[in-house]
């Protein structure tokens, strides 16, 4: 590769791959001499890239973090990708987030070539981003937090609760898990000697301590069901009583397995005793069977039936 321009922008897109390169490997990859490799490598200095040089027989060369954000190289793939992605990150829920991916979009449009534009086009056109709704993140908090997961560093932080109470933690943390359109943090709570899960918008004044993880085993192999089965499992659980308008013989087989109690009443109604379960499940059991119904308790559960027959009555037009 005799162009200079042309064997520099390879240069440096293999050297953005995260490893190190042998010298003796860019040259063959570039077909050139050890010799013009080091020299590239100075030039790649010069122009602000910080390359970094290892010696010894396993050393080499490899592009490390400098002052100043240099220019990427990147493949079509890539840029198709990362185009689409700040297009998504705009309706996203971390705070900020939108204005600086408009930004970077728009600077990253410029440039594609009207190929790569048309096809990000085509993506976009095909799809509908719902704007994000609730809680933001504070994006500074997300980057302690997955700076320390990366370097294994224990983390303290202020965390409110539901109820609005604050307290100072100090945490090992394992994951970040994005659910339900927000963005939680599995940690290992020093404090309380056990694994909790913290929602990261109700997270403030988060900082790396720089004292070291020690090595504990997961609580899950799964995080992503973990952070789900523990919300579900901390959300206040009910046993409903209804009065449904058919025979037990004829609800039994709607309800399936998880039938609870049912009761024939003897005039062609029967009561049904549920196992526990929330309230939203509940009601979605009860409207689901396709009868009428009179629920004796739990009184959250007529509150819920009322909210949900207030919402149909207002989607059926007069």
């Amino acid at each position: 590769m005799t162009d200079t321009p042309a064997r520099l922008l390879g240069l440096l897109s293999l050297l953005q791959t995260p490893r190190e390169w042998p010298g003796s490997e860019l040259a063959e990859r570039l077909g050139v001499s050890p010799r013009t490799i080091r020299r590239d490598i100075e030039r790649l200095r010069d122009l602000g890239y910080p390359v970094e040089a290892s010696r010894g027989v396993a050393g080499g060369y490899r592009l490390v973090a400098g002052t100043a954000m240099p220019p990427l190289v990147l493949d079509d793939e890539e840029a198709v990708a990362i185009a689409v992605g700040l297009r998504t990150a705009a309706g996203q829920t971390i705070d900020g987030i939108e204005e600086a991916s408009v930004r970077a979009l728009a600077k990253l449009e410029q440039v594609l070539p009207a190929r790569l534009r048309r096809r990000v086009g085509t993506i976009g056109t095909a799809t509908v981003a719902v704007p994000a709704t609730g809680p933001v993140v504070d994006p500074a908090q997300l980057t302690v937090f997955a700076g320390a997961i990366t370097n294994h560093e224990t983390v303290r932080f202020r965390y409110r609760a539901h109820d609005g109470t604050e307290t100072r933690r100090r945490a090992e943390p394992l994951r970040l898990v994005a659910a339900g359109r927000r963005w939680y943090l599995v940690a290992y709570d020093l404090d309380r000697a056990d694994w909790r899960v913290f929602r990261a918008d109700r997270v403030r004044e988060a900082q790396a301590t720089g004292g070291r993880v020690a090595r504990r085993e997961p609580p899950a192999t799964d995080l992503a069901a973990y952070v789900l089965d523990r919300f579900y499992d901390l959300a206040p659980s009910y046993r409903a009583v209804a009065v449904l308008a058919e025979p037990a013989a004829q609800i039994a087989p709607r309800l399936g397995p998880a039938t609870g109690e049912l009761t024939d009443l003897g005039d062609g109604r029967c009561r049904w005793r549920s196992h526990e379960d929330t309230v939203e499940w509940l009601a979605f059991r009860l409207l689901g069977l396709g009868c009428s119904f009179t629920v004796e308790e739990p009184p959250e559960l007529i509150e819920r039936l009322k909210v949900m027959a207030a919402h149909a009555a207002a989607a059926v037009p007069d």
